[in-house]
């Protein structure tokens, strides 16, 4: 049975159809990789997933129950948590705060007044989660001093306070250095493996798809393309002319800049 299933998904701005009959189905401990040239449907994809986007029609099952008209802070309660492209911390807080937070809001515990997150507890997880995403040299940094890739490791680590069964990952590696991607996403899919998380990722670098990815989906015009093993998506004659040839690569980081209606 299918953890997540989406139904004939179809999503329109104006002119433009960012899902024209999406279906796709996802079981428990996939780590699926999607790909698609910049306005593809991607994020608008993991968008509705995540409820922060209504499709206009079809619907979106998960553990084989409607959460279609669901907000966003329903599906993270129920288990569905996302990570973005540019990170979503507290800019003013230090790298520890925002994960004292971020456990705050999973347990539903009141923010104020603020040293009622300091309990002993809290702090034990926090420590757990700085070794795990290997953090622990930025703990009492702020937020906006930290280098981008901390950053996004912080981001996502927020995102697992909530527990998940399901993690969608918006281009965990944009902004990240070539040097530096390849030990960021090590870090990630070690800790989402050993919590037994079902992953979907959003990517445009071709290096980390074929790497880190069990399954692909490939879109294109608000379509899927192509679904299956990493090495046959990328190798289909219609990817090859929709994604990588439109975005001038065979394999390594895409040169295009940030998506509309991705």
């Amino acid at each position: 049975m299918p953890l997540l299933e989406a139904r004939d998904l179809v999503k329109q701005f104006e002119t433009v159809k960012a899902a024209d009959g999406i279906r796709v189905s996802v079981v428990e401990h996939e780590v699926v990789g999607i790909i698609g040239a910049n306005g593809a449907g991607k994020t608008t994809f993991v968008n509705m997933i995540t409820g922060y986007m209504k499709p206009d029609t079809g619907s979106i099952h998960y553990q084989s129950r409607d959460i279609t008209a669901l907000q966003p802070r329903q599906i993270t309660r129920l288990g569905i948590t996302r990570s973005f492209q540019v990170p979503q911390v507290f800019m003013t807080a230090t790298l520890m705060e925002n994960l004292l937070i971020a456990l705050g809001l999973a347990e539903r515990r009141r923010l104020s007044p603020w040293m009622r997150l300091r309990r002993q507890e809290l702090l034990e997880q926090v420590e757990a989660i700085l070794a795990q995403y290997r953090l622990q040299d930025y703990r009492d940094q702020g937020a906006a001093k930290l280098p981008q890739g901390v950053r996004k490791l912080l981001d996502i680590a927020m995102a697992m306070a909530h527990r998940p069964r399901i993690l969608l990952l918006d281009e965990p590696t944009s902004g990240v250095s070539i040097d530096e991607k390849f030990a960021l996403m090590d870090i990630v899919m070690d800790a989402l493996s050993r919590a037994g998380v079902t992953v979907l990722f959003v990517e445009h670098d071709m290096d980390i798809i074929a790497r880190y990815a069990q399954r692909v989906l490939a879109f294109n015009d608000g379509t899927i393309i192509a679904d299956g093993l990493p090495q046959a998506v990328l190798a289909h004659e219609r990817v090859q002319q929709h994604v990588l040839g439109f975005l001038g690569h065979g394999g390594g980081r895409a040169r295009a800049s940030g998506e509309s209606h991705a």
